[in-house]
C-alpha cells in the first residue's frame, strides 16, 4: 500500500478521500489555492501546499504546481478526485512520466473514453446498445445526413467535455446548421475542442448509471446501479440506488456495463451512463473516475468504493468478487449547493454562521463545511451532501426529509427547501420521474417558504 498520497482537489471530496487514507494507515498531503487557506481539506490532511492563486486555471488545474507538491513531499501517489484534472490524460501521464502514481485509469483509456466519439466506436464494438447516431464526429455536411437518417430530433453532442455544454437540441430542420455551429463553438471555448457528434434525442428519459471496479489483473465487478434522473439542466440533483428498473433490463445493463470495462481494459473505478426509454437502455458515456453520487452505492453494498479505488492503484486484487456483493435495502443522496433557487439559482458564497448535521442510523452528511467558514466564489456551488439508507425507498424517502429538516446551515441561501419539495411532490413518491421532471414542476417547487 502508499505510504503517502496528495490529493489534487477540494471541498468535500477532498475531505472523503483523506478520511479513506487515513483509515487506511496513509499519510495525505491536501493542496489548495490562496482562497481555500482555511478549508477543511487543509486542516484535516498531515500535510498542506499551496498550489496558486484562486482562480483554478492557476492552482486546482495547475499540472506543474501539483506535480511539484506531489515530487516535494515524497507523495507515491496523486488521487483526483472529481472534477478538475480527474479526467484528463494528459495529467495521468503526466504522473506516469513522473514516476507518480495516478488513482485512476491510464491515459490512454481516459482519452479514449473521454472523447465520445471514440467512446461511441468502442462501444458499438463491445456490443453495448447505442442511441442511433452518427458513428463519430461529423462535419456539418455529414451532420446534414445523419439528420436525414435517423429523423427529428436529434442531439448535438460535444465530443470532449460534458456538463450540458456543447449541447443543442434540434427540433426543426430549418434549425440545424445554426445549432451545429452554436454547439461546435461553445464546445470550442469550453474545452478547447469543437468537434461535435449527433445521435437520436430521447426526449425525458430516466438517467441510470452502473458502479464498476476493476483490477490490472482483469478483474471486472459492478456494485450495481444508481438512478440519477432527477435532473436540472443536465445536472443532477437527487440520485439514488437502487433503481426501480425491471430485474430483467439490470441484468443486461450490468452485463453490458462489465462488458464494456473489460473490452477498454479498464482500471479502478468507473461508471457508465445510460439512458433508458420505451424499455430500452442505451450508452451515453462513462466516467473515468469516482462520482459525485457514489455513496449511494457504498450505503447499500458496504463497499468504500475509495478505499478499493487506493488498493487497486497500488495493484492490489480486488478485494471482493461479484458474489461477495449484496444489496441491502435503499439510499437516497441531494446535493446541498449554495445557491439562491428563487433567483435563478444564483450562487451564493458567504460566511456560514451555524452549522448544525443531523446524526442517527443511515444518515451520512459528506462536506467541507463548519461555523465560521467562508465559502468561496471561484468554485461549484456544491457544499455538501446528505445521503441516508432505508430499508425501503419509502423509508429512506420519510429520513430524508426528516433530515433536512433537522439540518442547519445558516449565513447563505441554500436549495435545501427547494430539495425538501421535490422530496415532497407526489410524482417523486410514486417514482413518476425522468429527466423533465424538474423542468417540467419548477413553478410549483419554487413555492416554499423561505
Amino acid at each position: 500500500m502508499f505510504h503517502k498520497v496528495l490529493i489534487a482537489n477540494r471541498g468535500e471530496i477532498a475531505v472523503r478521500i483523506i478520511r479513506a487514507c487515513k483509515q487506511l494507515g496513509i499519510e495525505t498531503v491536501a493542496v489548495y489555492s490562496k482562497a481555500d487557506e482555511d478549508a477543511l481539506h487543509t486542516q484535516i490532511a498531515d500535510q498542506a501546499i499551496c498550489i496558486g492563486k484562486a482562480p483554478s486555471k492557476d492552482s486546482y488545474l495547475n499540472m506543474e504546481n501539483i506535480i511539484s507538491a506531489a515530487i516535494n513531499t515524497g507523495a507515491e501517489a496523486i488521487h483526483p478526485g472529481f472534477g478538475f484534472l480527474s479526467e484528463n490524460a494528459k495529467f495521468a501521464s503526466l504522473c506516469k512520466s513522473c514516476g507518480i502514481q495516478f488513482i485512476g485509469p491510464s491515459s490512454e483509456v481516459i482519452e479514449k473514453m473521454g472523447d465520445k466519439a471514440m467512446a461511441k466506436k468502442l462501444m458499438k464494438e463491445a456490443g453495448v446498445p447505442l442511441v442511433p447516431g452518427s458513428d463519430g464526429e461529423v462535419t456539418l455536411e455529414e451532420g446534414k445526413e445523419i439528420l436525414s437518417t435517423v429523423g427529428l430530433p436529434v442531439l448535438i453532442k460535444a465530443s470532449a467535455g460534458g456538463g450540458g455544454r456543447g449541447m443543442r437540441v434540434v427540433h426543426h430542420k430549418k434549425d440545424f446548421e445554426k445549432l451545429f455551429r452554436a454547439a461546435s463553438n461553445e464546445a470550442e471555448a469550453a474545452f478547447g475542442n469543437g468537434k461535435v457528434y449527433i445521435e437520436k434525442f430521447v426526449e425525458n428519459p430516466k438517467h441510470i448509471e452502473v458502479q464498476i471496479l476493476a483490477d490490472k489483473y482483469q478483474n471486472v465487478i459492478h456494485l450495481g446501479e444508481r438512478d440519477c434522473t432527477v435532473q436540472r439542466r443536465n445536472q443532477k440533483v437527487i440520485e439514488e440506488a437502487p433503481s426501480s428498473l425491471p430485474i430483467g433490463m439490470k441484468k443486461a445493463m450490468f452485463e453490458a456495463a462489465v462488458k464494456a470495462c473489460k473490452h477498454v481494459n479498464y482500471e479502478n473505478a468507473g461508471t457508465i451512463e445510460f439512458i433508458v426509454s420505451n424499455d430500452q437502455f442505451y450508452f451515453i458515456e462513462m466516467n473515468t473516475r469516482i462520482q459525485v453520487e457514489h455513496p449511494v452505492t457504498e450505503m447499500i453494498t458496504g463497499v468504500d468504493i475509495v478505499k478499493e479505488q487506493l488498493r487497486i492503484a497500488a495493484g492490489k486484487k480486488l478485494k471482493y468478487s461479484q458474489a461477495d456483493i449484496r444489496f441491502d435495502g435503499h439510499a437516497i443522496e441531494v446535493r446541498i449547493n449554495a445557491e439562491d433557487p428563487k433567483h435563478d439559482f444564483r450562487p451564493s458564497p458567504g460566511v456560514i454562521n451555524l452549522l448544525h448535521v443531523p446524526q442517527g442510523l443511515g444518515i451520512r452528511f459528506d462536506s467541507f463545511l463548519y461555523t465560521d467558514y467562508l465559502i468561496p466564489p471561484y468554485y461549484d456551488s456544491m457544499v455538501g451532501k446528505v445521503i441516508v439508507h432505508g430499508y425501503s425507498r419509502l423509508d429512506a424517502i420519510r429520513k430524508m426529509r426528516a433530515t433536512l429538516e433537522e439540518l442547519i446551515i445558516e449565513g447563505v441561501p441554500l436549495n435545501q427547501s427547494f430539495i425538501m419539495m421535490i422530496l415532497m411532490h407526489d410524482h417523486f413518491v410514486k417514482g413518476v420521474i425522468d429527466t423533465g421532471f424538474i423542468e417540467r414542476h419548477l413553478e410549483g417547487l419554487l413555492r416554499y417558504e423561505t
